[in-house]
């Protein structure tokens, strides 16, 4: 099956999107681990807790830069849906014709932002496993689920890279070393005061050099093995597994999860869940600190639904490398004057950067960040997930995670939020903490 390319330059020209045919089968032969079992170096992957969404090959793409990149993806998605025939007797989210999607943290970043329209998605949830296969209306005539799963075979053999002995892995400095970071913390803190900025997010960066081709699937699988509670994913070269739900669309129901507040669960007596408890719960800084982000997705959610359910308190999330302070929210959509309800493609734009992954306020924050980062985050705590024709769907934010840049070099990224009292030193701590998740799927640790 042959792809079909979609480019939107800075010009803001679009062009056409193609005329898709999409075809989706139950699979009731299916195997509990269909998802763990179809993980490919050149897979896409969407999964939590052994559930989610494999993609293979392409039928449609489209890349794109600039302020306007969420917008352009979503007129695209959009003249592509209003062309397509698409055959889905499943109706539950993730089935039918779906697109994997990443999108740049900066409208200022040279990385293009993507959707991806795979050719096969095998998906399985708590109650059914499905395959679908898009391409135009020639390549599926006669199409069969015998035939469907034939092609999910050999997809997977294109897939997979040829097997290497597991290489050497080397970490150095990337864009920003550990000192340079140091200083843009110290220099953050003297911003507080004069800037009307009452948090800041910083990131920085590692390179890991392979001495044998990085294979994704052994990165996803170490994730998803490790790391299960979060949203383990990969599109085109980014992988990682994020805590940290940006949104999640069903049926109109909005639901996310919140991160703000981290503590290393390797320093010295802090894997003791009371411990936790003292230094993030009871702790006034790592309280503002969360609030802070409780108060920037209320105030992105308000004018698109009938209002924000979030518990009284956050909880203690335990993950095994970091505790972090966690609200989940979620919200009745409202429709626009169409009657439309906003899709997950939509509000993904709409809810970033959340305070999250920026600061506060977050067009000021974004700015100072553009001064003192001095690195171009790329796909990095950018939305990564995917949507379906329905407007269902789910984007993460893309954190614990790295971007394959060639065979054997991947950069992988981590930030800290800065508010008055922090210190330096504690921030490049936890900035490797954060880390660690894909510095054990490289095995550099």
């Amino acid at each position: 099956m042959s792809a079909d390319s979609s480019v939107l330059g800075a010009s803001g020209l679009h062009a056409s999107a193609p005329a898709l045919t999409s075809i989706t089968f139950e699979y009731e032969g299916a195997s509990e681990h269909l998802i763990s079992d179809s993980l490919r170096h050149g897979s896409m992957v969407w999964t939590r807790r052994g559930r989610g969404l494999v993609g293979f090959g392409t039928a449609a793409r489209l890349t794109t830069r600039g302020e306007q990149r969420f917008v352009e993806a979503r007129t695209w998605f959009a003249q592509l849906l209003s062309q397509a025939q698409i055959t889905d007797p499943i109706n539950r989210p993730g089935s039918g014709l779906i697109a994997f999607g990443s999108f740049a943290f900066s409208f200022t970043s040279a990385f293009d932002s993507r959707l991806v329209i795979p050719q096969i998605v095998l998906g399985q949830d708590d109650e059914k496993s499905w395959i679908t296969v898009t391409g135009s209306a020639e390549q599926l005539a006669g199409l069969t689920l015998d035939s469907a799963l034939e092609r999910a075979r050999a997809a997977k053999d294109e897939a997979a890279l040829a097997p290497t002995t597991q290489g050497e892995i080397e970490l150095t400095s990337g864009q920003l070393t550990a000192g340079a970071y140091l200083d843009a913390v110290r220099q953050a803190l003297g911003t507080f005061s004069e800037s009307g900025i009452s948090k800041l997010v910083l990131a920085r960066d590692i390179m890991a050099r392979s001495t044998t081709p990085i294979d994704l699937s052994h990165v996803v699988t170490a994730l998803t093995e490790r790391y299960g509670n979060c949203w383990t994913y990969s599109v085109d070269g980014l992988v990682g597994a994020t805590p940290e739900m940006l949104v999640r669309v069903t049926n109109g129901l909005a639901e996310a999860r919140v991160l703000a507040g981290t503590l290393d669960r390797a320093t010295e007596g802090a894997d003791a869940p009371d411990f936790a408890k003292r230094r993030l719960f009871d702790d006034p800084k790592q309280r503002h600190e969360h609030q802070l982000a409780i108060d920037s997705l209320t105030e992105a959610l308000n004018p698109i639904s009938h209002g924000m359910k979030s518990p009284d308190e956050p909880f203690i999330l335990q993950l095994p490398n970091v505790w972090h302070l966690a609200s989940d929210v979620r919200a009745e959509l409202r429709p626009d004057e169409r009657g439309a309800l906003p899709s997950a493609l939509d509000i993904a734009e709409i809810f970033h950067p959340t305070a999250a992954v920026c600061g506060t306020p977050t067009k000021q924050a974004g700015a100072v960040l553009r001064q003192l980062e001095g690195l171009d985050r790329g796909p990095y705590a950018g939305p990564v997930g995917w949507v379906d024709s329905r407007g269902d769907g789910e984007f993460g934010i893309a954190l614990r995670g790295g971007i394959l840049e060639d065979a054997n070099h991947m950069r992988l990224y981590a930030g800290c939020g800065i508010v008055p009292g922090s210190v330096p030193e504690d921030e490049l701590a936890e900035s490797w903490a954060k880390m660690r998740p894909m510095r054990q799927a490289l095995g550099a640790e």
